[in-house]
């Protein structure tokens, strides 16, 4: 068990309560995370509370990726370090933050990125870039799609229930690692983050 293994589960207790008691989540399709080995999550972002929602009902510790301003803060930085948080320069190309991804992915870890690279503030899955993809490409390992829906209508005093869905995993085994791989592998990804959105989405009516 690792220090962050330590302090996901202590966090599903003190930030685990609350974050289901306020947002009442519902949670589809856990059981198509794999039980172990690198995996990445590709999750559409609607809101700050998805991060504490998907941490909670995520069946393993989920390593996130988050901007470099939050993730180097003095004091907030260190507390996402604890829980394994990996930063990452927005609008660059950073390859450190990619270097980390892959290591962390070959150690059988979950990566958790929020594939739009900022919160969509129209409500709706945004388009995905080539992270994800190129994470998994790199170190063989299948990507989870991850959709949710109901964080876009959340709010202190409107506590919306929020529900997550976990779709099959996606292998990219068949395509090359370079450019047109990452294409390719990544508007599969979209379309299946947006393919559960609209899933929730007839599930809430």
């Amino acid at each position: 068990m690792t220090a962050q293994d330590v302090a996901w589960a202590v966090g599903r207790i003190y930030m685990g309560w609350p974050t289901r008691l306020f947002t009442r989540v519902r949670a589809h399709g856990r059981e198509h995370v794999p039980a172990a080995g690198g995996v990445v999550y590709a999750i559409n972002h609607l809101h700050w509370i998805d991060i504490p929602l998907v941490g909670v009902v995520s069946p393993r510790t989920v390593y996130f990726v988050a901007k470099a301003e939050a993730a180097n803060h003095r004091i907030a930085g260190w507390y996402l370090r604890l829980f394994g948080t990996i930063g990452i320069r927005r609008g660059e190309s950073d390859r450190d933050a990619v270097r980390r991804m892959r290591e962390e992915a070959r150690r059988g870890h979950v990566i958790g990125l929020f594939v739009e690279g900022t919160r969509q503030r129209n409500g709706r899955p945004g388009t995905a870039q080539p992270g994800a993809a190129m994470v998994a490409l790199q170190e063989g390992v299948p990507v989870v799609p991850v959709a949710i829906y109901g964080t876009q209508f959340w709010r202190i005093g409107n506590f919306r229930r929020c529900s997550i869905a976990f779709g099959e995993p996606l292998a990219f085994d068949d395509l090359p690692r370079n450019g047109r791989g990452y294409k390719e592998a990544t508007a599969v990804i979209e379309r299946r983050i947006h393919e559960l959105f609209a899933w929730l989405e007839q599930q809430d009516r």
